[in-house]
């Protein structure tokens, strides 16, 4: 096995696209370590080499231990590390992010800054989840006003559709047993979405404590990202859940979440609506998370290079000479 010493760190050139990574990879009860440039995975099963620069995010579950070696090797190849709950549905911390560039956070930053783009973005959102009503001159009360007629509908929607019987959305804080089981699925269906949507905004770069609809909250992005994909797949499929009868309700709401998750293939989903709210059409296409480019700021919005000595008579003299 080579040690980090003995090679040196991937160029932004050599890194996979993260277009042809694999997005999330999920482990859990095995010890990750490191062969060459390949993570490997050793539980009672025997040990599975994953090459490291196809990862996109790995998401570590209970029981996983990892050594410095496989933590080395995820960050030379831009990799995103998040520890998570059982399957993924809760978010515990976080490594580095998969981008290197920062352009995603720069973009939300901004766009959080001013309170007109700020509304432009949250009418944005509500475009996505309602797609027949058009948010373009509402205040952000009415904003709140359609989201709960249309969740109020979608309860009701669901409930005939599965047979459960519902009175009301109840969410006991501390106390998941104190609701129904409807309510007890739902719970656990939003706790695994917010679980979700946390790790892809941590992978993309973003910041997570700025919301456009939430505020105040440490995951305010990572709720608004979550509520963009509650009336099609959190509740249903915790509706399909609990009509599956009250035992375990919690386990197999995960599960079945799990599921739509996959057939929906949604944090593809994720990623193309979070690039689409924050950036412009022609740079959500673009391909250069990759980039491992640094600039300084000059004035009238100008970027520079950096590395340069800019304490000099002419501009041309700076350019030649670097600042180390």
């Amino acid at each position: 096995m080579s040690t980090v010493s003995q090679r040196s760190a991937s160029s932004p050139r050599e890194l996979t696209r993260v277009g042809d990574r694999i997005s999330f990879i999920y482990l859990e009860r095995c010890t990750i370590h490191r062969d060459d440039n390949a993570i490997t995975a050793t539980d009672a099963d025997g040990v599975t080499h994953i090459p490291s620069a196809t990862i996109g995010t790995l998401l570590l579950g209970p029981g996983t231990r990892v050594t410095h070696q496989a933590v080395a090797v995820l960050g030379e190849c831009g990799a995103g590390v998040v520890w998570v709950g059982e399957h993924g549905v809760r978010f515990y911390a976080g490594g580095r992010a998969l981008t290197r560039s920062s352009r995603l956070v720069e973009a939300l930053a901004t766009a959080w800054a001013n309170r007109r783009t700020r509304l432009d973005v949250a009418r944005a959102m509500y475009r996505l989840r309602f797609p027949e009503d058009d948010p373009s001159t509402r205040t952000r009360q009415e904003l709140l006003n359609m989201e709960g007629r249309r969740v109020k509908e979608c309860y009701r929607r669901e409930s005939a559709r599965t047979g459960v019987s519902w009175r009301r959305r109840e969410y006991h804080h501390g106390d998941f047993t104190a609701g129904d089981p409807p309510n007890q699925a739902v719970t656990a269906a939003a706790q695994c979405m917010y679980g979700v949507a946390h790790a892809v905004v941590v992978a993309l770069g973003c910041a997570p404590g700025l919301g456009f609809l939430h505020s105040g909250h440490e995951r305010s992005f990572v709720l608004d990202i979550a509520d963009l994909y509650k009336t099609d797949i959190g509740i249903p499929a915790a509706f399909d859940a609990a009509a599956q009868g009250e035992e375990d309700i919690a386990a197999r709401t995960r599960r079945a979440l799990r599921d739509r998750i996959n057939t929906t293939n949604l944090l593809d989903r994720c990623v193309r609506d979070i690039k689409g709210l924050l950036l412009e059409p022609h740079e959500g296409k673009a391909t250069d998370e990759a980039v491992d480019q640094v600039t300084l700021q000059s004035d009238g919005g100008l970027l520079v290079p950096s590395g340069r000595n800019y304490d000099r008579l002419t501009a041309d003299r700076a350019q030649e000479e670097p600042i180390w």
